[in-house]
Parts: C-alpha cells; structure tokens; sequence
C-alpha cells in the first residue's frame, strides 16, 4: 500500500502547490520575529538622568548647553558604579536657591562635589532619545530595571506554558486549527498590548502571546514540512526560517522609521489578522489525517494536490494508508515521548540541545549589543549573520547530511566563546568577528534542530514532540536574561566560559543521534525506533554499491 511519501513522489513533492503554501506560512515565521525579539526596541533604555524642576530652571535662566548642565548638576564622582549614580541619584540640593550662581553654583556648597549628600530621583528622569519606548514611558529604570528583563522573560514563559498544551491541540484536533486559533489569539493580543494602560495589563498581555504565538510558529513549520516530500523538507524547513531572519530584518528598518513603541507594536500586529483568512488557503495536513484514520480527507487533501501540481491522481490512491501498524494507539501522549529506549533517548538529547541553543542564540546576541554603538546598526549585523549561515546549511545538508554539520556547528560556537575570553579589549573587531563567527554557528544550530527534531518522531506525536523538546530552549529563553547579567557582574567573560561549556558538550551529545538524511518521516514508533538501523543499512548499501563499481570498473 502507498504511503503519503509515495503519493508525493508521484503528484510532485514541491510543485506549485507546496510553493503557494510555503509562502503564505513564511509569513507566519516572519511575524514572530517582533514578538520574539521586539524587546530590543520596546524596551530599549536610553541614557536618562534625574529630572529636577529647579536644574530645569536654571539651566534655562543661565542659557546652559546640555553638556553644561551635566556637568554642573549631574553627579560623577568617578567611582565603579559612576553610571548608575549619573543615572538613578541627584544631589540633595534645592536648585531653587538664590545664591547658586550660573558657573559652577555647587561650588559655593561645598569644596568638592563628592561631600554632598545625594539621594535616588524624586521626580523621574529625563531621557536623551527621540520617540518613546516602554522604558521611557513606564520609568522602568534603576531600581525598576528588572522589569524589563521580566517583560522579556514572560514571551519565554508563555512559550513554555504553551510547549505542551498547543502541541497536543496540533496533533490531537489538527494543524490547521491549531495555525487559526493561535494566529488569531495573537493578532488581538499584539493589537491589544499597543493599547495598554499601564506596565501590569502590557506584562499580561505579553505574556498571551507567548502563550500562542510559538505554537502558531511551529503548527505552520509542522504543516509545510509534511506537505513535502523527503527530497524537498530539508530546503522548506531552512527556507521556513530564514523567513524568521527576513523578519528580523524587516523589524529593523520598522523600529528606525516609528521610533514610538506603541505605534511599532500596532504596525506589526495588524498584518497577523490575515493569517486567521488561511482557512480557505491552506488544508489540513494529509499525513495528519491519516495518522487520525480519516482517510478519505487525506485522499481528497492529496487530490487537491495533485490538481494544483498539473498532475493527474495516482491510481493507487485509494489504497493511501500508514505503513504497517492499524492497531497502533494514535492518540497523542507526553509517555509516548518516553515510551521506547530509541524516543526516550532522542526525547533527552534534543532537550538538552534545545536548551543549550537558546542560551547560546540570546546570550551571544546580549554580549553583541553590550558591545556595540548603534541600536540599529548593531541588530542588522546581527541579523544579516544569519542568511549565510542558512546558505551554508542549504549547501552542506545533502553532501554532510544533518547531525555532522549541528555538532561541528555547537562546537564552533563553543570554541568562539571560550576564545572571545582571551581576546583583549584593544583588538575589539577581533572579538566582534569572532562574535559573529559563533553567531553564525548557533544559527545553523538552530535551523537544523527543527529539522532534525521533526524527523525523529512519528507523525501522530510529532508535532508534541517538537514542542515538548522545544520547550527547554524556553526555559533558557526565561532565564538567559537575568543568568548573563549577574555573571557579568562577578566577571565580565564568565557567561562566554558557560557559553563554551554548552557549546562543546552540545556538540558531543549530538552525536548520539542518528542521520536522517534521505529517510522518510516515520509513521509509526517502529519506524522511529528503527532509523538508526535504517541509516547504518542504508550507508553500507550505499558502500557495498561503490565497491561493486569500482570492482566493475577494474
């Protein structure tokens, strides 16, 4: 009996309407660029200072130039922790005193500026950057800094939150309608953030998306690679991506043209409403279907296919069906990731690289940004890393095949890091290179640990799979923020340490896995039990077929 893979052979395993299709769920991947890193706009923190009525005052009245004015009036006493005393305290002075003249007025005060009292700001602060962003407007600064990390770190929660519920919605009620519910959910939560109130209601409203947007991300990423044949998957699920980095791109030039956070947050929300009309566009999964014993919608779903491909319907589609096993139990479950020697090590294995992914791919581009000069300038780079790292992964995949490539790419990265704490500060376009070098590194990583992580498990808990495993880069996502900062506070190098740790050992570990490439997805947990055997007899056909050449040749 034909398989799903066998019929895509036939009907086309990327023809036009697997083109169509993957277009239209790229633009899923692009909009979760703004809500998964749009915080380096939203929340970024400007240099600020304490307002002061009275400064402002005589600042005005003396016809002071701003870099007067802080000079005069802002403390900097020129200790360890100078810039949070410019930032976060003001000297206790009432600056509406008749005898502070316009030249140097502290003076008359005291000999030396550091024998006056200071205390923390009484009246706000102000800030020396044009539009707005949830810092400026909330105040989230000093001894409310945290809240940014916190409004960050709540996306990641709801990715975690999420991980589990909306997986098992995907593969126990379908893909589609798992796509239309989360992309609808986001699309009106993101509206909705840009019109909140206060810093409470934008955290909770944060925290929503999070919540849906991953598994909108994931239940289109799950769709257009079982849309496709094995020959074809490898290219959509790279492509799929580097839609993520277009959007990274796009994000860019969005924030440097409304530089106002609540206008931005609107402008990329309101494009997320057409992704509920994908509804009449986009069909459900043939495999999925099938997994659900609804065969007779997987062969008008393959059909449809066929048509939209110019190619006539096989003959033998009325015989579509699973494989093998009819009496498996094809009802979703988190055991079900646990329940084999094979699943349970797999299950382990991308946990770990997933959460080693995620502090890797945030805390590299935190050390970039801490590093740099220009907000914009410094994100695009970053961005831009990327494309060539997809390139790499598009021309090395069929030649190197999958597990080589991600374990010599976690190694680069941890390798990058480690050499990043002997590099000195002088030579720092050194570092930024080799920045960037490991940058590229964690992006093939990344790319490649959902093709791989898909391929791995049968096609009844793939898409749980992919979301339960995925979960852990979450929890790094969670934590990477407030974990990077305070190790930067004992050391500064000591996150690259950690990051090398996980880089290396990530790279050993990937190794356990077996290669996937040229395999069809597996239907069943037999076949994902037997991918490690179907690979090693599939490499020593393929040897024994050159020996037997080369004997014939001779």
């Amino acid at each position: 009996m034909p398989t799903i893979d066998d019929i895509l052979e036939q009907v086309g395993e990327f023809g036009l309407f697997q083109k169509q299709t993957f277009f239209l769920l790229s633009l899923i991947s692009a909009a979760l660029a703004p809500i998964y890193v749009g915080i380096v706009f939203l929340g970024f923190t400007p240099e600020h200072r304490c307002r002061s009525p009275g400064v402002a005052e005589l600042s005005q009245r003396c016809g002071w130039s701003l870099a007067e004015e802080l000079n005069y009036t802002v403390p900097s006493p020129g200790a360890a922790d100078e810039a949070h005393l410019r930032q976060c305290t003001q000297y206790e002075v009432d600056w509406n005193r008749s005898d502070l003249g316009c030249v140097d007025p502290l003076a008359s005060l005291a000999a030396n500026r550091s024998q006056l009292p200071l205390r923390p700001c009484q009246h706000g602060w102000v800030y020396d950057a044009p539009g707005s962003t949830i810092v400026t407007e909330f105040n989230l600064v000093c001894s409310d800094a945290w809240k940014v990390d916190l409004f960050q770190s709540c996306v990641n929660l709801g990715f975690f939150l999420s991980s589990l519920g909306i997986g098992y919605i995907a593969d126990r009620f379908g893909r589609k309608l798992c796509l239309l519910l989360t992309s609808l959910v986001t699309a009106v939560s993101g509206v909705l953030t840009a019109v909140a109130p206060d810093y409470t209601s934008t955290l909770l409203l944060r925290l929503l998306q999070g919540l849906v947007s991953k598994g909108s991300w994931m239940a289109g990423y799950t769709l257009i690679t079982e849309f496709v044949g094995s020959g074809s998957r490898r290219l959509v699920a790279i492509l799929y991506q580097m839609a993520f980095t277009a959007g990274l791109v796009l994000l860019t030039g969005m924030a440097y043209a409304i530089p106002h956070w609540r206008w931005l947050q609107l402008a990329v929300s309101l494009p997320t409403f057409l992704f509920p009309l994908y509804y009449w566009c986009v069909p459900e999964s043939p495999r999925w279907l099938l997994s659900q014993r609804r065969s007779a919608q997987a062969r008008r779903t393959m059909e449809h296919i066929a048509q939209k491909n110019g190619k006539p319907p096989p003959a033998d589609l009325k015989m579509l069906s699973l494989e093998e096993d009819t009496t498996e139990k094809l009802s979703p479950s988190f055991i079900d990731l646990f329940r084999t020697p094979n699943l349970r090590k797999h299950t382990c294995i991308l946990m770990y690289l997933w959460f080693a992914c995620a502090v890797l791919y945030q805390g590299l581009i935190m050390h970039m940004g801490a590093t740099g000069s220009n907000l914009y300038l410094d994100f695009l780079f970053s961005a831009l890393v990327e494309f060539p790292a997809a390139f790499t992964i598009l021309f090395t995949i069929d030649r190197l095949g999958r597990i080589y490539p991600m374990a010599m790419s976690n190694m680069v990265v941890g390798a990058a890091s480690l050499l990043m704490v002997f590099i000195p500060q002088e030579l720092h376009w050194l570092g930024i290179t080799v920045a960037c070098i490991g940058r590229m590194g964690v992006t093939i990583v990344l790319q490649m640990i959902c093709l791989v992580n898909a391929e791995l498990y049968p096609t009844f808990i793939r898409n749980l799979g992919v979301m339960v495993c995925s979960a852990l880069s979450d929890v790094g996502g969670i934590f990477t923020p407030f974990l990077v900062f305070r190790l930067m506070e004992a050391w500064e190098n000591l996150p690259l340490i950690l990051f090398g740790v996980l880089g290396l050992t990530a790279g050993g570990m990937t190794l356990l896995l077996p290669e996937t490439k040229g395999m069809a997805l597996p239907e069943t947990v037999d076949d994902a039990e037997n991918l490690g055997r179907k690979a090693k007899a599939k490499e020593n056909k393929t040897y024994l077929q050159v020996q037997m050449s080369q004997h014939t040749d001779a």
